[in-house]
């Protein structure tokens, strides 16, 4: 049988988030330090650019067991809190390990999207 599921790590690289108008940050190294811990998916617009830069940490197959959610951070524009990042995903994420007080300042709830709208 092969590893469990780990955390996967969703970041938006679109308009906004990604962009020259979230200035000092280097988007390419926050890519780059996250998937050399986790699985990454690059998305298009995540419709939260108040939020720039966005992730979003997506639970293990042990942290969805646990009931764990997606957890959703925002302005992340600090190497710091992309470190952050990576430590509790490499602790187990959403469900599996406590979420660092730290990245409780990040922790947003996106807008529900309605069909058709």
């Amino acid at each position: 049988m092969g590893d469990p599921v780990p955390c996967r790590v969703v970041v938006c690289r679109d308009c906004c988030c990604g962009s020259p108008k979230v200035t000092g940050v280097d988007h390419a190294e926050q890519t780059a330090r996250l998937r050399a811990a986790v699985p990454v998916r690059i998305s298009e617009c995540l419709d939260v650019c108040d939020q720039a830069n966005v992730i979003v940490v997506q639970p293990s197959a042990a942290g969805r067991a646990a009931g764990a959610r997606p957890m959703w951070l925002g302005l992340v524009n600090d190497p710091d809190a992309t470190e952050d990042i990576v430590a509790w995903v490499r602790a187990g994420g959403p469900g599996v390990a406590p979420l660092p007080d730290i990245l409780d300042l990040y922790t947003f709830t996106p807008p529900r999207r309605t069909v058709g709208s």
